[in-house]
């Protein structure tokens, strides 16, 4: 078993590989540490790139493409390790990333899970908005983030620059304990991607752990490197994924409240997509509260 395996989940990401990987593998040079490359059934050079120029990686090789949830679920099945670190393909890392995070959950045994301070890659700096600097969820459901809320990026200052209890921390960057990861039950493949961190880490501190944000560490993403934003089906996936990640963790007597409110918010959404003439963003919406 390995301290720690930092593992990327690759979907057609070639591009991607070529370059971010020269910066996971320079700063995770650990010898109890361990790089994947667990591969959701790409159709691109992928899997030829890396066994060609990083034989030493190991590489998971998946027979289709499982989604976030799923992939992941399938590769760390194949991983021992103290601690994984979910990694999108699209990130760069910094020197010395992993020791805050691993020195804190090494003296913090009830925590779960966390993750670094997330910049954006193309403006660095500025937060990035998968998980910027911590993330929340409000009374009606909807997640944000410090340094983040809707599409209002914040400009770093080092104002969020303290350790601090969260209450999702992303799946763009995410470090959490095997152990605890598998007491959970994993990822949630019906998510299949967007909102399936929120929901492990809400399973998680149901089960006592705790969520943190570390920015000691920090990394920088990409963003939107599956799915780009302008995508109905992301868009149907975050309206859906946000109400299921309610449903399955609220209480009917709480839900049902919340669940009213969205439709009349969601609602006024879908028809404001509508007056733009964008027919595949109304449906989306549409579909998801389906």
């Amino acid at each position: 078993m390995v301290k720690l395996a930092v593992v990327i989940l690759n979907w057609n990401g070639k591009g991607f590989l070529e370059k971010f990987l020269p910066s996971v593998v320079a700063y995770t040079n650990k010898p109890e540490y361990q790089i994947v490359v667990a591969d959701n059934g790409s159709t691109d050079d992928s899997v030829v790139f890396l066994k060609e120029n990083y034989p030493t990686i190991r590489l998971v090789e998946l027979s289709k493409n499982y989604g976030y949830a799923g992939g992941y679920n399938h590769a760390l099945q194949q991983i021992e390790s103290e601690y994984y670190v979910l990694l999108n393909s699209d990130v760069e890392v910094t020197r010395d990333w992993t020791e805050p995070i691993v020195s804190f959950m090494d003296t913090n045994k009830e925590v779960s899970a966390a993750m670094p301070k997330i910049l954006a890659y193309n403006n660095k700096e500025n937060f990035e908005y998968a998980g910027a600097a911590g993330g929340f969820i409000d009374k009606f459901g909807f997640p944000f983030c410090r340094g983040r809320i809707l599409y209002n990026i914040e400009k770093d200052n080092n104002q969020y620059d303290k350790a601090l209890e969260i209450f999702w921390a992303s799946g763009a960057c995410m470090f959490v304990r095997a152990e605890a990861f598998w007491e959970a039950g994993g990822l949630d493949a019906d998510f299949f991607a967007h909102m399936e961190e929120i929901d492990l880490c809400w399973r998680l501190k149901r089960l006592g752990y705790t969520v943190y944000a570390i920015p000691a560490s920090k990394v920088y993403h990409v963003g939107g490197g599956t799915l780009p934003n302008n995508n109905p089906r992301k868009l149907y996936l975050n309206y859906r994924n946000s109400l299921f990640l309610l449903q399955k963790n609220l209480s009917r007597r709480r839900l049902l409240p919340i669940l009213v409110m969205r439709m009349l918010l969601d609602g006024a959404s879908a028809l404001v997509y509508l007056s733009k003439l964008s027919f595949g963003f109304f449906w989306a919406v549409v579909r998801a509260h389906g």
